[in-house]
């Protein structure tokens, strides 16, 4: 077995590879290997060589060139072949059904086009079809049928036209079918919804335009039928009380909502919205949370919670009025008026301020327009869509406030760069955007990731689209560094940081806060400084990222005052936010103080925050400075000892002096806490004391 996963390897797959006579596994995902060019696959001609292979994966890599036809002749033995999420082209090999024993053929993320091949329907013991995000073209063959034990047959993103053939009821075991954005039409099958294994049903935006057959098997826990051409009502699926997920958005769908769907207590998200419902919104169950549900676009709704903004619902009877509701009528109109009054003032006091903004900012505009404007193109939703595969989830990086991070190649560029797309019907993801835009546009520091452009558009079904794209880190965050153990990734490798490693990305981040604190064109609050918002680059440099909740200080002091009205909730994340944001506290830069200092001393215990030895008044800055100095060793993080300590190093002393700083940081008074200026001085007089002779 060899494994070389997730290195930064280069250059192309040695052909002498297939000297290795005994070789069974041949694992080299996420690398950088291959050119993007024809060639890259020379390799796989080698592996027939290699008669015992039974697992090959390459996936995540830069594999180009045509699919060669030696790859039929690879061992019959192989059970696994991942290639997926590379730069091949050309079609399927019509012979790949003589690897008669393979379990899970991905071939997902690349530019593959054509017809599936008849062959396929050989492979009697496959699991796992995985063909998403190419152009494959043609029908759904019905010979998949043949596949008996096939778990997930994944099919998205490409060009299959016709229907979903009823022979897929053949394959008894299939969990998950997923077929979305495709050209399919007709009516889904009935045998297919009666597969009792079923577990998730996605035909989402495939233009289907006829009506769907609802015996759904109840097992079922997502069903996505968005962005067709449904019609008529909802019909009784009380039954599925097992749902997690329901989209049924961006359809024709009229009727009421029915009611049963607010006792489905397993539901995580429900999307209703861009149809024809009429009536009045459910305000039970599921429906009183608005970040789950979603019932935008119907004009006929009414009533549901506030945040749903519709208007509200009206009954025909009214009963004849008493003196005593005659003078409750009247005090209701006093304070009407009164009200309208106030907010009159309060609109006229507001547009005078924004008049005076508008006129501040076109002399500003005129004088310097926006850096993104000048240097960098903004980017449509196609192009995003085609450099991350279709939003691919296999190249989703992590979830940050208000959004989800992808890997995407540009290939005119030929250069990868990370994108965030914010979830739009997240409340506060367009002031997010505004203030990342905002705040980035001028900054210029080696520790902020670079942001390069920005998306501001719709996509193919017309709702809202906005993503930022910044240059990527290929390291990743420092959190999958700290708590390796947390990240859920196959033969990753495991990760560790040096102490002088720790210190140096400790110096980087309070450095860069120095910097947007005072030495920038405005002073910037980060308001979300956390170990996955600090992010390393190939020397593991570390860049601060994530200013979606970022907020300008002292720019308009009026302004500042009317967004603190429209602004709801704690600012940052639980553990590392100031003790004063969770008391109505205004954004300030001691807040980020505070948040720096829980990072250092994280960064050298291995502990969270949130850890569940801390609670109460019990927490990770009163457990360190119970123990200090006299216990530093049994708190700090044990992979020091076994990670590059030279003998005699003084740890004891070194380790005290970084987490003294952390602990002034995070002191519970703003006005005890350390400047950053200060900290990052101590920390590198820190530095230069212990390891500059190494």
């Amino acid at each position: 077995m060899l494994s070389l996963n997730a290195n930064n390897l280069t250059g192309s797959i040695p052909s002498s590879f297939g000297k290795l006579q005994s070789l069974q596994l041949l694992s080299l995902f996420k690398n950088s290997l291959g050119s993007h060019s024809s060639g890259d696959l020379e390799f796989l001609g080698a592996l027939t060589n290699c008669t015992q292979l039974k697992t090959l994966y390459v996936f995540g890599n830069r594999l180009g060139g045509h699919l060669p036809t030696t790859i039929a002749n690879l061992s019959t033995n192989l059970r696994v072949l991942d290639l997926g999420t590379n730069f091949i082209f050309g079609s399927i090999p019509h012979d790949i059904g003589n690897l008669i024993n393979l379990q899970s053929l991905a071939l997902d993320g690349n530019h593959l086009t054509g017809l599936v091949p008849t062959s396929i329907g050989k492979l009697l013991q496959l699991e796992v079809l995985d063909l998403v995000s190419n152009g494959i073209s043609g029908e759904i063959p019905s010979f998949i049928g043949n596949l008996t034990r096939l778990d997930a047959l994944v099919l998205a993103n490409n060009s299959f036209e016709g229907t979903i053939p009823p022979s897929l009821c053949n394959c008894t075991s299939l969990r998950y079918l997923i077929v979305e954005l495709n050209k399919l039409n007709g009516t889904i099958p009935q045998e297919i919804m009666q597969i009792q294994s079923l577990v998730e049903l996605d035909v989402a935006d495939c233009s289907d335009k006829s009506h769907l057959h609802w015996e759904i098997c109840l097992t079922i826990e997502l069903l996505s039928l968005q962005g067709n051409y449904f019609d008529g009502v909802i019909p009784d699926i009380k039954g599925l009380e097992g749902l997690k997920e329901l989209d049924f958005s961006n359809n024709n769908l009229s009727g009421s909502i029915p009611r049963y769907l607010a006792n489905f207590s397993s539901l995580e998200y429900l999307n209703l919205s861009v149809n024809n419902f009429v009536g009045s919104v459910p305000t039970d169950g599921a429906f009183r949370n608005a970040t789950i549900v979603s019932v935008f676009g119907n004009k006929n709704l009414c009533g549901g919670i506030r945040e749903f903004k519709l208007k509200p619902c009206f009954t025909t009877e009214v009963a004849p009025p008493s003196m005593g509701s005659k003078r409750s009528s009247l005090l209701k109109k006093v304070v009407i008026g009164v009200s309208v009054g106030i907010t009159l003032l309060f609109l006229l006091f507001v547009s005078l301020l924004l008049i005076r903004k508008i006129e501040k900012t076109q002399q500003t505009n005129n004088q310097s327009p926006s850096t993104l404007e000048v240097f960098f193109p903004k980017m449509s939703y196609g192009e995003i869509r085609n450099a991350t595969d279709g939003f691919s989830s296999r190249n989703m990086i992590g979830s940050v406030s208000f959004g989800t991070v992808f890997r995407a190649f540009l290939p005119a560029e030929n250069k990868v760069v990370a994108v965030k797309v914010l979830n739009m019907q997240r409340r506060g993801a367009m002031k997010s955007f505004m203030a990342e835009c905002e705040s980035l546009k001028e900054t210029r520091h080696r520790n902020l990731v670079k942001l390069l452009t920005a998306c501001s558009s719709i996509d193919f079904q017309g709702n809202m689209f906005r993503a930022l794209v910044y240059e990527f880190m290929p390291n990743g965050s420092r959190d999958t560094w700290l708590h390796p153990e947390e990240v859920e990734e196959i033969h990753m490798p495991s990760k560790t940081l040096t102490l002088l490693e720790r210190l140096n990305i400790a110096i980087d981040v309070a450095s860069v806060l120095d910097y947007l604190h005072v030495h920038c064109y405005e002073p910037i609050a980060h308001c979300d400084i956390k170990p996955s918002n600090v992010l390393l680059d190939n020397d593991l440099t570390a860049h601060v990222s994530d200013f979606g909740l970022a907020h300008l200080l002292l720019k308009f002091d009026q302004e500042s005052f009317f967004n603190q009205l429209s602004s709801a909730g704690v600012r940052g994340t639980i553990g590392y936010a100031a003790p004063e944001y969770g008391m109505g506290g205004q954004p300030s830069i001691q807040g980020d103080v505070y948040s720096f200092g829980v990072l250092v001393l994280e960064m050298l215990t291995g502990k969270r925050p949130t850890d569940e030895l801390f609670g109460g008044n019990f927490t990770l800055h009163s457990y360190i400075k119970s123990v200090l100095p006299e216990q530093v060793l049994e708190i700090a993080d044990k992979s020091f000892f076994d990670n590059g300590l030279i003998v005699g190093f003084p740890i004891s002393e070194c380790l005290t002096l970084v987490l003294d700083v952390g602990l002034r940081c995070s002191e519970e008074s703003p006005t005890n806490r350390l400047e950053m200026s200060e900290a990052t001085k101590e920390l590198i007089s820190i530095r230069e004391r212990f390891f500059k002779a190494r």
